[in-house]
């Protein structure tokens, strides 16, 4: 499926130099740490897709903002601004800051749940599974089907299974504690959940006298999704999807490390400001992450994240953030198509239709290389003899391989990229073809050869 490449609606003014390793290197470091991605140093991983959170660049906005950050103990300006953007894009009566999300399910979650107590979710993630576990209750995931089956393209993939959940409800409703809508639904990849979906949570919640927690980490983006593919939100601002949104929930935790654009921060918000749970979710937040003024985090970082909330729902920069993922899931593809003809009424015949059906299968399949040798290409022509250079090399492989079994893409790169002859001392002028690549090439022979009379 092709996408459209979405340019990216900023400017880079800042640069982080980076050390490529050898193979050898690279090896070797993978061996040190046993191969464990977590053992591995940053500085050592040129392409680190280990996360996203807490690992981004922040804007010249929040980098100002971190020059003016109020370090003040209580009643900071960076404090206050922080509270009014968030009552302003939720409207919940009650925000409290905290240094990441899994520290507001700590704070949160054992005021609402113990031993003997169920939580239900659309999926839960790890973390916040780990804290239900840790004050005594049990997960349960209602997500639905079309979840299971990642290949399979749908809409809304991360919503609540409704029907299940009302069974649970139904069986288990004095023992559920909560019900947690985790969007976007990162342990379901990243699917959205519509905000159909969440009314009809919000509805069984109500009506079971049950609390519903939103897990805020990606709400930006789950706002696009709704705005882009649910039909009555086409024309609403994302702003105003944010807030109908989280209208639908009376609790909020959110790791801001991801939709925020911050390294470090969350948030825990109450939508009724005269509710119990904020007597206790303050006292809790003294004890795990300091004055709930402040809850683990530097006035700078308030700073920040004030910034960030409002920057991280800017439309631009969300149609660019997913429609960056949609072009390179554009690249990695691989669809698999049966098809079956028959002839009408003979092919229906038992054990004889056999004779008049016939049945077919495609695989369409698309991978994307990226090779780290820079070539630069000026003109039409340059791009169509690397690209026929390169084709034809890996076609050439196929050839050679056993032809009972496809060959693995992996196989093919890794013979591709360990074909280099010696690199000269310098390039020479005006190739475009990549002097470290000795790409054989296929050619149809003009030899005639004459045959003379046997003596």
């Amino acid at each position: 499926m092709a996408i459209k490449y979405i340019p990216e609606p900023f400017r880079i003014k800042s640069v982080e130099p980076l050390r490529l390793l050898t193979r050898e290197e690279r090896e070797s470091r993978l061996i040190e740490a046993k191969y464990n991605l977590f053992g591995l140093k940053g500085e050592d991983c040129a392409i680190d897709l280990l996360t996203d959170s807490g690992t981004g660049a922040m804007s010249t906005g929040q980098w100002a903002g971190i020059m003016r950050g109020d370090e003040a103990y209580a009643g900071a300006a960076s404090y206050e601004k922080l509270i009014d953007t968030a009552r302003d894009l939720f409207g919940y009566d009650y925000i409290q800051p905290v240094h990441q999300g899994r520290a507001a399910e700590k704070v949160l979650f054992p005021l609402l749940l113990s031993a003997g107590k169920l939580a239900l979710s659309n999926m839960f993630f790890d973390t916040t599974r780990a804290h239900v576990e840790l004050a005594g209750a049990r997960c349960i995931d209602c997500v639905v089907e079309a979840a299971r089956h990642p290949a399979e393209r749908a809409r809304f993939k991360g919503n609540m299974d409704v029907p299940r959940l009302e069974q649970l409800l139904r069986e288990h409703g004095g023992r559920v504690g909560l019900i947690v809508m985790t969007i976007t639904n990162n342990s379901a990849g990243g699917q959205p959940v519509s905000m159909q979906n969440l009314r009809e949570v919000a509805a069984l919640a109500r009506q079971y006298g049950i609390p519903v927690c939103i897990d805020a980490a990606r709400y930006a983006e789950n706002a696009y999704f709704i705005q882009r593919d649910e039909a009555e939100y086409k024309d609403v601002p994302i702003p105003r999807i944010v807030r109908e949104m989280f209208s639908h929930a009376d609790l909020f935790t959110m790791s801001a490390k991801k939709d925020a654009i911050v390294n470090m921060g969350g948030l825990l918000g109450v939508r009724d400001g005269a509710s119990d749970l904020i007597q206790g979710i303050r006292t809790a937040c003294i004890s795990y992450e300091g004055f709930y003024t402040y809850g683990g985090l530097s006035g700078r970082d308030m700073e920040a994240l004030a910034v960030g909330l409002r920057e991280g729902i800017d439309e631009s920069y969300l149609r660019y953030r997913i429609g960056q993922m949609e072009y390179l899931g554009g690249l990695l593809d691989d669809n698999e198509r049966r098809t079956i003809e028959k002839i009408p009424l003979l092919g229906d015949i038992p054990a004889l239709g056999q004779l008049f059906r016939s049945k077919a299968k495609t695989r369409t399949k698309t991978n994307l290389m990226v090779f780290i040798r820079p070539t630069i290409l000026r003109s039409p022509e340059d791009n169509r003899r690397v690209t026929e250079q390169r084709y034809g090399y890996l076609r050439l492989q196929q050839g050679t391989q056993d032809p009972t079994r496809e060959p693995s893409i992996d196989e093919l790169v890794r013979d591709y990229m360990g074909a280099a002859p010696p690199i000269p001392s310098a390039p020479v002028p005006g190739n475009i073809e990549d002097p470290r690549v000795n790409v054989p090439v296929q050619r149809n022979s003009t030899v005639t050869i004459k045959r003379g009379k046997s003596r």
